[in-house]
């Protein structure tokens, strides 16, 4: 089984940028077709190799979700057909694409055909839970995002409400900067009132899918979004849920049966290999090819993960 970390649609597509995970290419001068990789980074590093299915198990669980939260927040999907996404995707891109099947091979499973939107300029991060960056601030200052919380807290508590906690947006290679959310209205050009509805739309979002997930026994920990938005005649902005969606490389999700106050969780995402990294000092590091073994493990994982939410089975 081998991992796809890069597509080539040889200029069937004008190619338009590449992320840590997501090929982009320009359909029209309204609307991308992003294709999910099989790359993963960690401590904001490409690794050399992939996961296998990765690409295909962020699309598919993307889909997921931007199917259960569609009556809550316009998101940037064109025309999702949820029973038969590879399909409806053929029959909106060009004959030079969906009628190439060396092409369509490259395509299938891991492609979302999106419109285009002017973006908020942050990582919309809501926690519900205090781990990771969090606790370590935490334990330091009492603070979160430089919020004061509650006393006492111990490691992976829940919150007592959720927590609206942005950073700012770094370019690919850079480090997101964790903010207070004062910050982010001075990112925002001083807008308050987008602001506080960026930050009410997140929690109310964090809060759909965290009460869904319980009943599938997950915990999401915490959760990142990323909005665009479309700017209204009378000057107001209308908030679209853009990029990818509570998958494993944007939320910590937990097992609830295994959950213990006090210490750290199993997650399921990449922490499996950070871990890896960290221990043999290779956190940051360029160049990293990662064990097979670790790649297999970490493949699980998200398996697990899609299947532990979705309650369908993966099948590639």
């Amino acid at each position: 089984m081998s991992a796809v970390t890069s597509t080539d649609l040889k200029g069937a597509l004008p190619f338009l940028a590449k992320g840590k995970v997501r090929d982009i290419y320009t359909v029209s001068d309204d609307s991308l077709l992003f294709v999910a990789t099989d790359r993963i980074s960690a401590y904001d590093v490409i690794m050399e190799n992939g996961i296998p299915d990765k690409g295909k198990l962020l699309t598919k669980l993307s889909q997921f979700w931007f199917k259960l939260l569609g009556n809550e927040v316009k998101t940037h999907l064109v025309g999702p057909s949820f029973e038969e996404p590879d399909e409806a995707l053929f029959k909106l891109l060009p004959d030079s694409v969906s009628k190439n099947p060396e092409l369509r091979a490259q395509l299938i499973g891991r492609s979302l055909l999106v419109n285009k939107f002017k973006l908020i300029p942050l990582e919309v991060i809501v926690r519900g839970y205090i781990t990771g960056s969090a606790w370590s601030e935490y334990k330091k200052s009492g603070t979160v995002h430089g919020i004061k919380v509650a006393p006492g807290l111990q490691e992976s508590e829940q919150f007592a409400t959720p927590l609206y906690t942005p950073s700012t947006k770094a370019e690919q290679g850079e480090h997101d900067e964790n903010i207070h959310p004062d910050r982010a209205v001075e990112i925002l050009g001083g807008d308050k009132e987008l602001a506080a509805a960026i930050e009410a739309l997140a929690i109310k979002l964090y809060v759909t899918a965290r009460d869904y997930a319980k009943t599938r026994g997950i915990i999401i920990a915490d959760t990142k979004f990323e909005f665009g938005y479309i700017e209204n005649e009378d000057g107001s902005k209308t908030l679209v849920l853009v990029d990818e969606v509570l998958t494993p490389d944007s939320s910590r999700f937990w097992r609830a049966d295994s959950y213990v106050i006090g210490q750290g969780q199993d997650s399921y995402d990449k922490q499996f290999l950070r871990n890896w990294l960290t221990d043999n000092n290779l956190k940051g590091k360029d160049g990293v090819t990662v064990p097979e073994d670790i790649v297999e493990n970490t493949r699980k994982k998200y398996i697990e993960a899609y299947e532990s939410i979705t309650g369908e089975k993966y099948s590639s």
